[in-house]
């Protein structure tokens, strides 16, 4: 049985929200590795704009898998 919509997007959530952690966590040393210096405050908005894009991402790949599982 495939997901819903609606559990699909709840999975990408909570996986993205552990990526989220851990991406403001890390962003600040492989900013400052490639010489640039960020702050908690910076390396948030930095985060919050690839979180959205990898909640997009996962969704979308998600259902494309689904329906490709449904139609066989």
């Amino acid at each position: 049985m495939s997901q819903t919509k609606l559990q699909s997007f709840l999975e990408a959530n909570v996986s993205t929200a552990i990526g989220f952690g851990i991406s403001w966590a890390v962003t600040p040393f492989v900013m400052g590795a490639f010489g640039y210096s960020v702050g908690a405050g910076t390396a948030f908005g930095i985060t919050v704009v690839y979180t959205v894009i990898s909640i997009v991402r996962g969704y979308l790949v998600r259902r494309f898998f689904n329906r490709m599982v449904v139609r066989r």
